[in-house]
């Protein structure tokens, strides 16, 4: 149990640490790309507005150039790679420019132009250049490709980079952490420890008083063979005897490595034998018990444990299912695990069904005590599924239908 305590806090500190460290590489990085496109779309939006030429840079164009909101640096036209290309109302090339770049030719040009014109958006990306569309006053489209292909370049090193350096403190954490595990939980380990330890010592300690008694009280009882008080005194030893085996038990099977005889033997044989003897006691409640059982199923476990842990399930359903109602077991595979399904009726829908195999949980208090049940059965079940690296549930099947699924791996 300690184990899988440390597991779990090594398991939730990582992953919170890698939502974390997701969140922060994601927001840097859209931040980071998000500049650069706005970047190279003031450049566009300057470009397009004055015809694809820098204010300034074409004295042709000085009359008719746009205003723009914030100072140009002086080096900004030196900087920039683009070209621009005019397609008219047709879709025909009218004037293509790539004076401002030495890596495209007009053939390349042209083909980019006319890809973005027929997919009628207005800005994007068109590999590493970033374009901009605008229609001219005279019906035809100025298209102007802006190369990103540096600012791209430093943008995806960064990213990697970021990565590299998450991934490598993702990895020193870990090992801090697994090395750190033990002292963190060593506290709830020594508490549970001496728990533990007193559980077992006080067992031990509880069976000779209560053997004791028992003993006197049958000798009593020889004398006075009607006495109520006897009886009652021999009825309640009992079950203080009974809660007191299986609160040892209970221990000994939440150890990190608890006892037990792994052997293989006929699974389907020991679930027909168990169900046999409650069919008794089940016709005396008028309840019908179904079984389907797969038959020469074997596996690899601890036998006098398994059929304590079909003896819990179905006691369990007896005390659960009313008169006239039905207890249902199946026993099957499913992939490489056996798959045992016990469903019964009930009178009413159980409340908070993940509690069930908490130690003492009672679903119904007033009925467990007419049962004279302690409470700590399915506790006893679950330790017993988990000692076998197997899985546990409970749910309710329908309004009036609760089924326990138990999964054994059969290898």
């Amino acid at each position: 149990m300690i184990k899988k305590l440390q597991h779990k806090f090594i398991g939730i500190a990582m992953f919170s640490l890698m939502a974390v460290l997701i969140l922060i590489i994601g927001v840097i990085n859209i931040v980071n790309y998000r500049s650069i496109t706005q970047d190279a779309d003031e450049v566009l939006t300057l470009l397009v507005n004055n015809e694809g030429h820098f204010p300034g840079r074409d004295p042709q164009h000085n009359k008719n150039e746009a205003p723009h909101p914030r100072p140009m640096s002086p080096e900004l036209p030196f900087q920039s790679r683009f070209c621009s290309v005019v397609i008219s109302k047709e879709g025909t090339i009218v004037v293509t420019n790539t004076e401002n770049i030495a890596a495209i030719d007009h053939t390349t040009a042209q083909k980019m132009a006319l890809k973005v014109y027929r997919s009628g958006d207005k800005q994007g990306f068109s590999g590493n250049y970033r374009y901009m569309a605008k229609e001219k006053s005279d019906g035809n489209t100025l298209i102007i490709f802006l190369d990103c292909t540096t600012n791209l370049a430093t943008f995806r090193n960064f990213l990697f980079a970021s990565c590299i350096i998450s991934l490598a403190g993702f990895a020193a954490v870990f090992l801090l952490i697994l090395l750190l595990s033990k002292r963190m939980v060593r506290p709830f380990s020594e508490t549970y420890e001496k728990q533990r330890q007193f559980i077992t010592d006080a067992g031990h300690e509880l069976k000779t008083p209560i053997t004791i008694i028992d003993a006197d009280a049958e000798i009593l009882e020889m004398d006075h063979p009607d006495s109520e008080w006897l009886q009652d005194i021999r009825k309640q030893t009992k079950r203080l005897s009974t809660l007191t085996n299986d609160l040892i038990y209970l221990s000994r099977m939440e150890e990190d490595k608890p006892q037990m005889t792994m052997i293989d033997f006929p699974l389907s044989d020991v679930v027909s034998e168990t169900v046999q003897s409650f069919l008794a006691p089940a016709k005396t409640q008028n309840q019908t018990i179904d079984a389907e059982i797969t038959p020469l199923m074997s596996l690899c476990g601890d036998e006098k444990a398994i059929r304590q842990l079909i003896t819990i399930l179905m006691d369990n359903a007896l005390k659960y299912t009313p008169k006239g109602g039905e207890i249902r077991i199946h026993l099957g595979t499913s992939g490489k695990m056996a798959a045992l399904s016990i469903k019964n009726t009930v009178a009413a829908p159980i409340q908070d069904v993940d509690k069930l195999f908490d130690r003492f949980y009672r679903a119904d208090a007033s009925r467990n005590a007419q049962t004279g049940g302690h409470g700590i059965g399915l506790s006893i079940a679950k330790a017993i599924v988990s000692g076998h690296k197997g899985r546990i549930s409970a749910q309710m099947a329908s309004t009036d239908s609760f089924e326990i699924r138990v999964m054994l791996p059969v290898g």
